[in-house]
């Protein structure tokens, strides 16, 4: 009885360790002092899943979620204007979450000039 009790303990402690490793190794970093509202914005909607520089993160491979490179984008501002807008649709289209509900067209915009000027984007 003792033993068995022994191991659960070891087990919740190693499973504790674990997870809190993995929630300091997939958080998402906070707003420098003095950012813009875009990057705000980015740093809180979109880092989680294409990650503060725009190529992706560990959290999305976790989740088997690819989402795409930010950096590389060869389509006009309007599709992604669109995309952050309405999200992806089921066919032919990334599939990821609209925002249109929760931010502004201004707002949108300023993601879209935003993700041009991450590092390496056109």
């Amino acid at each position: 009885m003792r033993r068995a009790l022994l191991a659960l303990i070891a087990v919740l402690i190693a499973v504790g360790l674990f997870t809190g490793g993995l929630a300091a190794l997939l958080e998402t970093p906070a707003p420098p002092p003095g950012a813009s509202r875009a990057e705000r914005l980015y740093l809180g909607l979109c880092a989680s899943c294409h990650g503060a520089d725009g190529r992706g993160t560990l959290r999305a491979t976790l989740f088997l979620i690819r989402p795409g490179d930010l950096t590389r984008i060869d389509r006009p501002d309007a599709y992604l204007f669109d995309i952050i807008k309405h999200g992806g649709a089921p066919i032919g289209r990334p599939g990821m979450p609209g925002f249109g509900t929760a931010l502004s067209e201004d707002d949108i915009a300023r993601l879209v000039h935003y993700i041009r000027t991450l590092p390496s984007a056109r």
